[in-house]
C-alpha cells in the first residue's frame, strides 16, 4: 500500500464547527460594541486561534488580550457543542472508521486547542487517531508546514506518502508545504485547483481505495470535472 497515513484537519473537515465559531465571533464583537464585518472571515478560517484573535483586535478594536479572546471563543463553541451536539461533516466519520479498521494510521492536525479537541475525540472510538497535533502544541500554525511535519514525525512515516484532508486555504498550504498529498474538501470557502491537488465537495462515498489512489499520485478533481 502506498498510503502511509491520513492526516485530518478537524474544523470544517471532520466536523462542521465553522458556524459555531462564527456565532461566537459575532457575539464577541457585539459585546465589544462594534459592528460585525463578514469580510474578515476568509482571513480567519483555517488560521491559528492566536492569529484570528489578533485580527479581531485589529478590525473591531477589541481590548481583551489574545488569550482572553481565545478562551472566550473556545468556551462559546464548547457550549454550543454541548447543547447542539458535534456537527459531523458528511462521510467524514465513516471514512475515519474505515481507515481505522483497515489499519491505516490517522492523525488529527488541527489549529483548535486541546480542550476543544478532547470534546470531539470523546465522540469517536478510542485510539482512532494514532497522534493528535493541536494548535496549542506547535510553535508555528497553519499555513506553516510544522503541524503536518509534526504529525508525520509522530507517526514515523514519510509525509510524502500521506494524504492530508483539508477544507481551508491555510490548511491546504500547510499540508502541501509539508510535502503531503492533499485532498481539498470545500466547505465554507472555495479552494482553487492546483497541480497535484485533489478536490471534492464532500467525503460522502469516499473510501480508503480513493485515498490510496491519491497517495499513489493520482488526482481526483470532482470540482473541476
Amino acid at each position: 500500500m502506498t498510503l502511509a497515513a491520513v492526516l485530518w484537519d478537524m474544523d470544517g473537515t471532520l466536523v462542521d464547527s465553522e458556524p459555531y465559531w462564527l456565532s461566537a465571533e459575532k457575539e464577541l464583537v457585539t459585546a465589544a460594541g462594534a459592528t460585525w464585518n463578514p469580510a474578515i472571515l476568509p482571513l480567519m478560517i483555517g488560521q491559528s486561534l492566536e492569529h484570528s484573535a489578533a485580527l479581531l483586535q485589529e478590525w473591531f478594536g477589541i481590548t481583551l488580550s489574545i488569550q482572553e479572546i481565545v478562551d472566550t471563543l473556545i468556551d462559546a463553541v464548547l457550549d454550543r457543542m454541548a447543547t447542539l451536539g458535534v456537527p459531523w461533516r458528511p462521510g467524514a466519520r465513516e471514512l475515519l472508521v474505515e481507515l481505522h479498521e483497515a489499519g491505516v494510521p490517522c492523525a488529527l492536525v488541527t489549529m483548535s486547542w486541546k480542550r476543544m479537541v478532547d470534546v470531539v475525540l470523546d465522540q469517536l472510538p478510542d485510539g482512532i487517531f494514532a497522534t493528535v497535533v493541536t494548535g496549542d502544541a506547535v510553535t508555528r500554525g497553519k499555513p506553516h508546514p510544522e503541524p503536518y511535519l509534526t504529525a508525520a514525525a509522530n507517526l514515523g512515516v514519510d509525509v510524502a506518502s500521506c494524504v492530508a484532508i483539508e477544507d481551508s486555504t491555510p490548511g491546504v498550504a500547510s499540508a502541501e508545504a509539508a510535502g503531503a498529498r492533499v485532498l481539498a474538501v470545500e466547505a465554507h470557502v472555495p479552494l482553487p485547483a492546483a497541480p497535484g491537488r485533489s478536490r471534492m465537495t464532500t467525503l460522502a462515498g469516499v473510501g480508503a481505495a480513493d485515498l490510496e489512489k491519491i497517495a499513489a499520485g493520482g488526482v481526483v478533481d470532482l470540482i473541476g470535472a
